[in-house]
């Protein structure tokens, strides 16, 4: 298509309210068939809104759309799948118990004429689409059993099979290891250059800017910058997007006289990871990184308990851990945030306070009765502390951003007076302004004499917060590195190679 076609998709002046709170401002929109586009933004910023109202699952207050140059009124789901809109949103919207073949295949199959599945027909179907986009996965394996870069690729592949046109990739990289990205970056290239476009929402900065041709940027709700991605870096793209200069420094230099808080000596599981060894010092933050099955999220979750290891041992101010035991290791002093924070980390239906006051209840146990104005106000005084930005406390927690959820777990944890703090993807699915005041969070807690154990695939993420990291392979440590000592090129080989 040339540059002379109308835009695959415009919009003009587009308006969207809930309940008189502007979400969209007068946004004006376009992008051309075989075009990737940034659309950029914090939380709360519009971006998931103008992604609704393009899928038609909400209606706009005012503006106009058009798609290929044809006026659209009021639009529906069906109105713009027809005309090839296609949404894959963070959970991929699979179906878990099915195949790969079905889950391709499956809104073809409701499309077409009749109420018989057809599986010979599902499967020449999927497995076209697979090789269209140069990738091999086996028709038969149920989705569930499949790592998260090919539940990804399933779902591409779906919205390829339903005639996609425009593809809106909903952050596709939160969850992918580096290799599974430039696996991810090269399918869009490839299906740029097949005429498909695709709207690229992602928090992870430099991966946009090198697949993008043009970037987006809203702020409250309004479009404050566009332009092509080589007008852009991660620096200016920030600032764009916050409103201000965000700056990542790395930590301060640890104490040389800094006791070791907590020693791992021959922690072992077998298939999982082995003779695993390491101190760490009162006031330090130590990083641990590896690609998928490099063993880092089970290393994460057996020191806190939630995996059992065969052999080895855990100490903390000399004092033994028992393994396997969750329980009993925060009672020691260990707290644990996991990466998935909306299913392992929090309860998205009770109120922002609760999530934070479940992990303080003893202390305000009173016999027969809780102490809950002492409960809520402790509660609340967390929530002051970690700067969580809520209208109201008893509001649910589902309720929050992704930075400010975070936040929530992290106070419930730091609520408890924790010696050692194990984060695993502090900052996945949160924008770049509350990455940045994570961050912040992780050297203030490091300056209090906390031990710190970051688990982390974002390797500027390592850089900036870490004073040591082990990169670990195949369930071993492989590598330590002095934090000042390498940088993300260096980091990445180390990783890869």
């Amino acid at each position: 298509m040339s540059d002379t076609d109308p835009p695959l998709v415009e919009m003009t002046g587009v308006t969207k309210k809930y309940s008189g709170i502007v979400a969209l401002s007068n946004v004006d929109f376009t992008i051309r068939a075989g075009e990737a586009v940034c659309l950029a933004g914090e939380n709360g910023s519009g971006k998931s809104t103008l992604i609704k109202i393009l899928a038609g699952v909400e209606p706009r207050n005012a503006g106009d759309i058009r798609f290929s140059g044809v006026a659209q009124g009021a639009l529906s789901p069906r109105a713009s799948a027809d005309a090839g809109v296609m949404v894959i949103f963070q959970d991929f919207s699979l179906f878990p118990n099915l195949s790969v073949a079905e889950n391709i295949a499956f809104s073809t199959q409701l499309s077409a004429q009749g109420a018989l599945y057809r599986k010979a027909e599902a499967r020449r179907i999927a497995a076209e689409t697979l090789k269209r986009v140069g990738v091999d996965i086996s028709l038969d394996a149920r989705v569930e059993s499949l790592p998260v870069v090919h539940k990804q690729l399933t779902a591409i592949c779906r919205a390829l099979a339903m005639d996609a046109r425009l593809i809106i990739m909903d952050e596709p990289t939160t969850a992918l290891t580096e290799r599974e990205v430039k696996t991810l970056l090269g399918i869009i290239r490839r299906l740029k250059a097949d005429g498909v476009a695709v709207l690229f929402v992602s928090h992870k900065l430099a991966e946009v800017l090198e697949v993008c041709e043009k970037v987006v940027v809203l702020r409250n709700g309004e479009k404050v910058a566009e332009g092509p991605a080589t007008e852009f870096d991660s620096a200016s793209l920030t600032r764009a997007m916050t409103g201000r200069d965000v700056a990542e420094t790395p930590p301060d230099p640890l104490a040389a006289d800094a006791p070791v808080l907590m020693k791992v000596a021959g922690l072992s599981k077998d298939g999982v990871f082995h003779d695993i060894g390491f101190d760490l010092r009162a006031g330090e933050v130590l990083g641990v990184s590896g690609l998928l099955g490099s063993g880092r999220t089970e290393l994460a979750k057996a020191l806190f308990g939630l995996v059992a290891p065969d052999t080895g041992t855990i100490t903390l101010n000399g004092a033994p851990i028992p393994l396997g035991d969750p329980l009993k290791a925060a009672a020691a002093g260990i707290g644990y945030v996991p990466e998935d924070r909306l299913t392992e980390g929090l309860f998205l239906d009770q109120s922002i306070q609760r999530n934070v006051a479940v992990g303080r209840l003893d202390a305000y146990d009173r016999g027969a009765m809780l102490d809950l104005a002492g409960l809520w106000g402790e509660a609340r005084d967390w929530l002051k502390k970690l700067s969580v930005k809520h209208s109201d406390p008893e509001a649910p927690v589902r309720s929050l951003s992704g930075g400010n959820q975070q936040r929530v777990v992290l106070a419930r944890w730091l609520a408890r007076g924790p010696k050692v703090l194990i984060l695993n993807g502090p900052s996945v699915g949160v924008d770049v302004g509350s990455k940045s005041e994570i961050h912040d969070i992780i050297q203030a807690l490091a300056h209090e004499g906390l031990g710190v154990i970051v688990i982390s695939d974002d390797l500027p993420e390592l850089l900036a917060t870490c004073h040591r990291l082990l990169v670990m392979k195949g369930g071993r440590i492989t590598d330590e590195i002095i934090g000042t000592d390498t940088d993300e090129t260096d980091l990445g080989h180390r990783l890869a190679s």
